[in-house]
């Protein structure tokens, strides 16, 4: 996942198990598995330059939330985890009565951008299809879903853990990154 950009948990287990011929899925890692050992791959082998992609992500992530203040920004996925690498996109739910209002707003700040549709699970039985917008900011693609006003009350289930998604917003995310950039007391 984190060497040929690979989003998917499902696509990277069946890639695993055909190289390695297994075929009894049940061997299969959980995703939360997955999700531990790309973080200590990536605290190995990632370096300085992991750490610079991730700031670098998450500082975007901030301006784009102050950009968009107005539809209450979170960060959610990836580069909220830390695990993101410099293929993953930067991933914002907001939300807003209408999700015209989130175009007009970046067609008035002159950014380009494509209408998407995301499919979004709330459980095993329950998945929502919501509009998105894809766009290029700051050197990154930020790819954000657009919810109903009251959808922030209840997150999606994570596709790690199948528990309700971590989300933070703009206030949440500067303390991150000033966490992050304070020297190590010794």
């Amino acid at each position: 996942m984190s060497e040929h950009g690979i989003r998917d948990f499902l696509t990277a287990k069946r890639k695993a198990a055909e190289r390695f011929g297994v075929v009894d899925g049940a061997v299969l890692p959980r995703n939360t598995e997955i999700e531990e050992a790309l973080a200590e791959y990536q605290r190995l082998f990632g370096g300085n330059k992991h750490t610079q992609t991730l700031a670098s992500q998450r500082s975007a992530a901030l301006s784009a939330m102050q950009m968009l203040a107005e539809f209450e920004p979170r960060l959610v996925g990836s580069v909220l985890a830390g695990t993101a690498t410099e293929h993953n996109d930067i991933q914002l739910h907001l939300f807003a009565e209408r999700a015209e209002s989130i175009t007009f707003r970046l067609l008035d700040l002159g950014i380009e951008h494509e209408v998407v549709e995301r499919r979004v699970r709330y459980g095993a039985d329950r998945v929502v299809a919501y509009p998105g917008v894809h766009f290029e900011f700051d050197d990154h693609t930020v790819d954000a879903t657009v919810f109903p006003v009251d959808g922030i009350r209840e997150a999606p289930v994570s596709p790690v853990d199948g528990k309700p998604m971590r989300r933070i917003d703009a206030d949440e995310l500067e303390v991150l990154l000033d966490v992050e950039d304070a020297p190590l007391a010794q």
